[in-house]
């Protein structure tokens, strides 16, 4: 009986520890297009590809939102709702309610706030409430706040369609953690690597570490700034990273879609 029960007690601390998400065939579901806005089609290379994940940094100068790396780079047609809001709403018209034909499919978009929290996402806010059937919880559509997000305490004042980008070494209340979109940080934290070769074992327990804290709270990670390589995103998936970052749309679109597993 006394050995029953330890081995019942072994393997429930077993399903206890197990990864919240196990990914078994990767598709452009978990592609993350990093600063979209420096493709060619903003939006539209990484749509057209499905990816589930897109990044657009986000000023706020004069009451209007702009799509860009650096505030010298603020063009007047760059605007996020001519670059990602108007082509949303499009694909969720022309799909009856969902971002993608596919209903089972999500886009993320990833808003990195390049100017202060509050304002920005009061005047976010204030763009995408006459929309909000349209994101998630309601929709298929997440948006997730990151850059200069507001202080965690204060998360519960946003709508509940505002997400935000949390980070692993944050700890989060019950409440504030149900806010939390995503989890991301830097890859220059864990490892050096250059997506050549191996990467070292060290690096790799760090990794493994970060990845399974996250998935423990039932979180999806992305690492930010790693190699943008083949050998690097199947070193990621390898470690079961849920979005892969890139800004080879095409490339990682078409790896994705037709490299052996």
């Amino acid at each position: 009986m006394k050995n029953i029960l330890i081995t019942i007690l072994v393997f429930s601390t077993l399903i206890i520890n197990l990864p919240a998400q196990t990914i078994t065939r990767y598709t452009t579901a978990q592609a993350h297009s990093h600063n979209d806005y420096e493709q060619d089609r903003p939006f539209v290379e990484a749509y057209m590809q499905q990816f589930g994940s897109i990044e657009a940094d986000l000023f706020l100068v004069n009451d209007s939102l702009y799509a860009a790396h650096n505030r010298s780079d603020i063009k007047p047609d760059r605007t996020f709702s001519k670059l990602y809001l108007e082509p949303i709403l499009a694909q969720v018209k022309k799909n009856d309610g969902n971002i993608y034909p596919q209903k089972d499919l999500q886009l993320q978009l990833l808003i990195d706030f390049k100017t202060p929290a509050e304002e920005t996402l009061a005047a976010l806010v204030k763009l995408l409430q006459p929309y909000e059937n349209i994101f998630v919880p309601k929709g298929t559509v997440k948006i997730v706040i990151s850059g200069n997000t507001p202080s965690p305490e204060t998360f519960d004042k946003y709508p509940s369609f505002i997400f935000f980008d949390g980070r692993p070494d944050v700890t989060y209340t019950a409440d504030q953690l149900k806010r939390i979109g995503l989890i991301s940080q830097a890859f220059q934290k864990y490892s050096r690597w250059n997506g050549e070769g191996d990467l070292p074992e060290k690096d790799k327990k760090s990794l493994n570490k970060v990845i399974s804290q996250t998935h423990s709270q039932d979180k999806k990670i992305r690492f930010w700034a790693t190699p943008d390589n083949i050998h690097t995103w199947k070193t990621m998936m390898s470690l079961q990273v849920d979005f892969l970052n890139t800004d080879k749309v095409i490339q990682m679109g078409d790896y994705l879609r037709t490299a052996p597993r």
